[in-house]
């Protein structure tokens, strides 16, 4: 059983100075990577700049402190924003402290009550189509920047469409200032990456930054900044509590949950990735509570959600990080930060954050697996998937999981319905099979049927279609492909035996496997069958037809 116990703590009994000096030099530059994202990733979800540098220090450095990686960074992502953004416009900063702190909740018992490997049971045409969904609604959400639009509301614009539709009807109020400082910072986003030698070690965001924030100062452009539309604050994160209440915590619970699945999906992901970039192992449950922990954290410190960031922990990976003390440094370094630099963040343009987040939304939708999928997936599969996408477009992200999971569950339950079988052995037996039934005699009184694959509530009505022969004594079901079965079925082979008791026929069970046995002998079936008519192999079985005939 995997040990609830921090990686911290295992890599320090070998710890050495060496690699605390690569540990240091990665998180400096794994903060350096932060800074932009974090504070773009904060206006995104509706907050204000130093929010997400508050995440990022909390959140990082409690979830590198307690995490099962050994190389997990953690704060805001872009998986966040949307979601963040409506609990706040409905709901306010309380709001969104409760459902984070609601979320710290639910992921510490996932963790506690060892649901790590359940994550993989959320199927990945949901969480490819919810990510994609996600990064269209971010990429609609900061057109209005990039282009500089005046849009007047009366209402804040919380739904993607409405905020599609407002880009639209104010089109014709671009600013061609902010439009030309967007472009160049994209620009550089984009072509910064391919420069040889020591560019790449530079951070692209921070030279958009920088060279935007030059352009609007410099050239004395018309072009809104986060200090024009912000307040900004160095002060250091402090506890504060929010003001509870029944209703509030009603509202938000549905959000509290998928803020903790994302999380918990993401930061396993992540420790995935990270796992064989460092021929590692994560601890999943510990992770589980780490992010639990570090969400509360973040909650109590006036941040918002947090889980593991994949970009941020690859960075850290090829930058010589190899211990949670990366992340730990990450943290204090941002801390330093945000006292000595963020005064300074007042002078970003609202176009290069939009443009950092239109990088960050390309590089979360990996358009082509979602191209790839539907191609060559099965058509049940392509349904999750563009259902989940569109939903979460145009509806929110909490519809699109509820449903996605729903329909993935109803049309896996479709599939394996229709790999059921309860057929006769004429109809069904194969001569190439060593046990087949052409190659035995079948006692003159004896019924044969063959059942296939699992025998649950979707495919349990399969088992009422038998047909009942009154001229024949025995009924023999042949059970060696039924690897499990459910109460319902349960009943079905119930209703079976009393159709059986009328007719003065007798059941006999050929090769029942482990499970359904462990089922009818809770259920008292076999008593009621007899437990001499429970064979391990078909002769057996025929062997005691022929001796009931």
């Amino acid at each position: 059983m995997e040990k609830l116990k921090p990686k911290l703590f295992s890599v320090m009994k070998s710890y050495t100075k060496e690699q605390f000096v690569k540990d240091v030099i990665a998180g400096i530059i794994v903060a350096i990577i932060a800074l932009p994202l974090s504070i773009a990733l904060a206006l995104a979800s509706g907050v204000t700049p130093e929010k997400g540098i508050y995440t990022a220090i909390t959140a990082g450095f409690v979830i590198s402190f307690l995490g099962g990686s050994r190389v997990q960074i953690a704060g805001p992502t872009a998986a966040f924003a949307t979601i963040v953004a409506g609990i706040v416009a409905k709901n306010g900063m309380d709001g969104l402290i409760i459902a984070t702190l609601l979320a710290g909740v639910i992921l510490i018992l996932m963790g506690l009550f060892r649901l790590g490997n359940l994550i993989k049971f959320i199927p990945y045409t949901i969480t490819t189509g919810f990510t994609s969904g996600i990064a269209v609604t971010i990429l609609i959400g900061q057109i209005k920047d990039f282009l500089g639009l005046t849009i007047v509301s009366e209402e804040p614009l919380i739904e993607t469409m409405d905020k599609l539709k407002a880009v639209f009807q104010f089109i014709s109020t671009t600013n061609l200032q902010a439009l030309l400082v967007g472009v160049i910072s994209l620009l550089i986003l984009i072509v910064w990456q391919y420069l040889p030698g020591f560019c790449k070690k530079i951070p692209p965001s921070l030279i958009a930054v920088l060279v935007g924030s030059a352009m609007v100062a410099l050239l004395n452009m018309n072009v809104n900044t986060i200090g024009d539309l912000y307040e900004i604050s160095n002060k250091l994160p402090t506890i504060s509590l929010p003001s509870f209440s029944l209703k509030t915590v009603q509202n938000v619970l549905p959000d509290a949950f998928t803020i903790a699945i994302l999380a918990a999906i993401e930061s396993l992901l992540s420790c995935v990735v990270a796992d064989s970039m460092v021929n590692s192992r994560h601890r999943s449950n510990m992770e589980l509570i780490a992010q639990g922990a570090g969400n509360i954290t973040s909650a109590l410190f006036g941040g918002i959600p947090a889980t593991g960031a994949i970009a941020r922990t690859a960075a850290n990976v090829k930058n010589g990080g190899r211990t949670p003390i990366a992340g730990m440094v990450h943290s204090v370094t941002l801390l330093l930060i945000l006292v000595v630099l963020m005064p300074y963040a007042a002078l970003i343009p609202m176009p290069t954050i939009a443009a950092i987040l239109f990088m960050v939304a390309y590089n979360m939708c990996d358009w082509r697996k979602f191209v790839g999928l539907c191609k060559t997936a099965p058509k049940s599969d392509i349904i999750v998937l563009v259902t989940t996408f569109v939903l979460t477009v145009v509806f929110d992200l909490v519809v699109a999981i509820e449903v996605g999971i729903l329909l993935a569950a109803i049309l896996f339950m479709k599939r394996m319905s229709d790999v059921t079988e309860v057929e006769g052995w004429k109809y069904v037996d194969d001569e190439d099979d060593a046990d087949s039934l052409s190659l035995r005699v079948v006692p003159h009184n004896t019924m044969v049927y063959e059942v296939s694959g699992p025998l649950f509530f979707g495919a349990a009505d399969k088992i009422l279609k038998i047909t009942l022969d009154e001229k024949m004594n025995c009924l023999v079901l042949r059970m060696r492909s039924v690897s499990a079965i459910d109460a319902t079925a349960m009943h079905n082979l119930e209703q079976l035996y009393t159709d059986c008791k009328k007719k003065n026929i007798q059941i006999i069970l050929s090769h029942v496997g482990e499970q359904p046995m462990h089922v009818m002998e809770k259920s008292g079936f076999l008593d009621k069958v007899g437990r001499e008519n429970v064979c391990a192999h078909i002769d057996d079985a025929l062997e005691r037809a022929a001796r009931l005939g």
